[in-house]
């Protein structure tokens, strides 16, 4: 027999203040690092440990990525996958899209996002949430440009108009090796 729980009180809503993608960077210079700590698996019995995987393992892993996995929540719940060119700079993911495309209508709701890198052997997790960058300063739209010609060979400017530029700021991040599983496993907090 399956029981529901019935809620009696009325739910409200909280919204967290988000910071902006150069607040995020100052709190992630080099030399500072988001707190680590044990992933919540609790059916893998992980257990405490001195030493965790250092953030630089997974902000290499960012950087270096190709192809990043988007989740994002439609309508009702639906999730919605879906691989993005992107950059990891100072501590934030840029990533551009059509202002009609499914993934920038649903964030418009929901600016949750789950951003997961290809590989499933050295895994790079983030959870955070997205939003517009709306006005870009010539600083910013430099780096990105670089990383775009670096990484793709080409730079595709934001076109307001049409394309949206994306920042997404982390909230939560996991990694871990597939060989050394699960000593590996690791879970960083952003304040």
């Amino acid at each position: 027999m399956l029981r529901t729980k019935t809620r009696t009180t009325p739910r409200t809503k909280t919204r967290k203040k988000t910071r902006s993608p150069r607040t995020i960077a100052a709190t992630l210079s080099p030399t500072a690092e988001p707190k680590a700590g044990l992933p919540r698996f609790p059916e893998y019995g992980l257990k405490p440990r001195k030493q965790y995987l250092p953030w630089k393992h997974a902000t290499e892993r960012l950087e270096k990525s190709r192809n990043y996995w988007i989740v994002t929540s439609g309508p009702g719940g639906r999730p919605h996958a879906m691989p993005v060119w992107g950059f990891w700079l100072d501590g934030t993911l840029y990533f551009g899209t059509g202002r009609s495309s499914r993934k920038w209508r649903n964030l418009e709701r929901n600016p949750r996002i789950v951003v997961h890198l290809e590989s499933g052997d050295d895994v790079v997790i983030v959870e955070g949430t997205a939003h517009e960058v709306k006005s870009l300063d010539k600083a910013l739209a430099q780096k990105l440009k670089q990383a775009s010609q670096k990484k793709y060979g080409m730079w595709m400017p934001p076109d307001p108009k049409h394309n949206v530029l994306i920042a997404v700021q982390p909230r939560v991040a996991f990694a871990w090796t597939e060989k050394e599983f699960p000593t590996t496993a690791t879970r960083w907090q952003f304040d």
